[in-house]
């Protein structure tokens, strides 16, 4: 197949990238190469997929309208994985313009050119982040989620409602992604693993917010990379069963779902911490803080939908993960 990735210089597009070349299909990578975090590590990223004969990446704006047009239109794309975005909760509390710009314009100009040059199914990254206010657990696609509490959140539910819009009026394809804790070798420098692992290797305090009562759903990136490409290989059909009188948040009469893709697997964050400790052989210095505005203490993910739907279906330990990690860091930076 003919793919695009956006974020092709990201944490989950390069790898992702790198498993739909193996397989033989010819992916178009798409990047702006933002300095939200350091621009060196996309670069490296990029490096790893230079010698795939099938692959080629150009540096673009997701918000720039004619630009998206121009490349719908010359490489007829057959799938599309959008994943590129301004990540992060904390920093849309100070640059708001950032997530309009890029996640809500960028998002209309990525299905604008899915509907007018005949893609045969658009999947992108939503977030656990939508759930919001939500206190059952574990997450549920099927759950309302209409609180969020950060303007990224927002952002991400806002990306399903378009999405929605263009399966029902265009009978375009769509499925949605609400990505759970992602970490693994080659992830986001703005990201708890990271952070806690240079600063401990630095004998720095690292930030322990809500006094270390966070629960997060970490999945490894190998395990979300083999639920997106399942997800990519097979488009969005209308459940028959969907009633207005009832409706279901996961479904529609359209062709478009929503799926969680998580571990289904909750951690306590100090548990998470005593793990990386055991794994760099080095007690962390720690600053325990309340909870910060915007986030959410727990995330815990049904991933139910999507094992029945496509079988998938996470087995990488968390030890073996972070293990991995460190692994990478050490390698990457050069420390000893």
């Amino acid at each position: 197949m003919k793919v695009l990735v956006t974020g092709a210089a990201g944490f989950i597009g390069s790898a992702l990238t790198i498993r739909l070349l193996e397989r033989g299909d010819e992916v178009i990578g798409i990047d702006n190469l933002n300095d939200y975090y350091d621009v060196n590590l996309k670069l490296a990223r990029l490096e790893r997929l230079k010698d795939y004969e099938k692959f080629s990446f150009k540096q673009l704006e997701i918000s720039d309208r004619e630009s998206i047009e121009s490349l719908f239109a010359k490489e007829k794309f057959q799938r599309v994985m959008h994943l590129a975005a301004q990540a992060g909760v904390r920093y849309s509390i100070t640059n708001p313009h950032a997530y309009i710009d890029s996640n809500i314009v960028g998002f209309i100009n990525i299905l604008e050119g899915c509907r007018h040059h005949g893609v045969e199914h658009l999947a992108y990254a939503s977030s656990s982040s939508v759930y919001g206010a939500n206190t059952s657990m574990p997450f549920s696609i099927h759950d309302n989620v209409d609180h969020p509490v950060s303007l990224y959140a927002a952002s991400k539910k806002a990306n399903e409602l378009m999405a929605h819009t263009y399966s029902h009026l265009y009978n375009l394809p769509t499925t949605g992604l609400r990505f759970f804790t992602v970490y693994g070798p080659w992830g986001r420098p703005d990201m708890s693993l990271f952070m806690f692992t240079r600063n401990i290797l630095e004998g720095k305090p690292i930030d322990v917010f809500n006094f270390g009562n966070h629960r997060r759903d970490f999945t490894y990136i190998d395990d979300i990379v083999e639920g997106v490409i399942r997800v990519i290989d097979k488009p969005a059909q209308p459940n028959p069963e969907w009633s207005g009188d009832d409706p279901d948040s996961g479904t529609s009469k359209a062709p478009y779902r929503i799926y969680n893709i998580g571990n289904n697997n909750p951690v306590n964050l100090m548990s998470f911490i005593e793990t990386l400790e055991k794994c760099l052989g080095k007690e962390a210095i720690k600053n325990m803080l309340p909870l910060q505005a915007g986030d959410v203490p727990d995330t815990y993910a049904d991933v139910s939908d999507l094992v029945q739907d496509l079988g998938y279906k996470p087995n990488t330990s968390l030890a073996t993960g972070i293990g991995n990690f460190v692994e990478w860091y050490k390698h990457f930076y050069r420390v000893d």
